[in-house]
């Protein structure tokens, strides 16, 4: 890969990543626009884990409550910080069960631009709508039960096709379960950890085997281009959700699919 496609590959995850408009539908269409080569799942869990060092950045307090509420659930101690560790274990488990059962089907048959036309757009309405229904909503993180936790992490099982979005489909769920904006997001974002974690722990371990060392000078450099991006997008989108919706990223999505719908019927790409 030569240095242009790392910036704009890491660029792009670190905007989208945190954003409800799908990195991994970005990640795909970026190779379909330009003419690139597919960069792969490889170097798509690089800049996630870039991603992932911002989200620890921003939300260093709620990290720090983790893992005390970790060390809790050890010591078999209960408390705040327990349960809220154990509510992001919980979420997380529906996706890595089904992820791994999938992860070849994701890999291969799960990429193509008709679906993501699809996907972005009608995941799209249906964040207006929990948006729309959630504008007098004052819920906040502590007041999620442990069947709301199970329904968001059912939820994000979808993100797992290109398109949906993690971060849209479980801050879908989360408005519709009765949190205020911000703590949708926030939750959301949190819940990203692990699975995130996840994924860049086994292609690390990847990469080691492989014994490329210019693939991994590669993925360094998409991970640090891609933390700056996604801290700049968590901040820029936690501040403007104190004040305003969801509904710029909904009006995104929907451009976006009729764009490239028009370029699939131009001949441009590919379906």
């Amino acid at each position: 890969m030569d240095i242009l496609q790392i910036v704009v590959l890491a660029i792009v995850q670190g905007i989208t990543e945190f954003l409800p408009i799908s990195s991994s539908a970005h990640l795909i269409l970026v190779p379909v626009l330009t003419g690139w080569q597919d960069q792969g799942l490889l170097m798509d869990v690089a800049v996630h884990v870039g991603t992932l060092l911002a989200v620890i950045a921003y939300f260093r307090r709620d990290v720090l409550r983790l893992i005390r509420g970790g060390f809790q659930v050890l010591g078999l101690r209960y408390g705040p910080d327990a349960r809220l560790a154990l509510q992001i274990v919980v979420a997380t488990i529906p996706v890595v069960i089904v992820g791994f059962l999938m992860k070849d089907l994701i890999a291969t048959e799960l990429r193509s631009t008709t679906l993501i036309i699809a996907t972005t757009a009608g995941f799209g309405l249906l964040l207006a709508l929990a948006d729309w229904r959630a504008r007098t909503a004052r819920g906040s993180m502590p007041d999620l039960g442990w069947r709301e936790v199970i329904i968001i992490g059912l939820a994000q099982v979808l993100a797992l096709v290109p398109g949906v979005s993690r971060s849209g489909i479980t801050i879908t769920a989360a408005l519709f379960l009765g949190l205020r904006r911000t703590e949708a997001a926030r939750f959301s974002l949190l819940l990203s950890i692990p699975t995130i974690l996840g994924a860049g722990t086994l292609a690390g371990l990847e990469l080691v085997r492989s014994g490329d060392a210019a693939l991994q000078i590669d993925a360094v450099l998409a991970a640090g281009l891609a933390f700056a991006s996604a801290l700049a997008a968590i901040t820029a989108m936690m501040t403007w959700l104190k004040q305003a919706s969801f509904m710029p990223f909904v009006v995104y999505r929907l451009l976006l699919a009729a764009f490239l719908a028009l370029l699939i019927v131009l001949g441009l790409i590919g379906g």
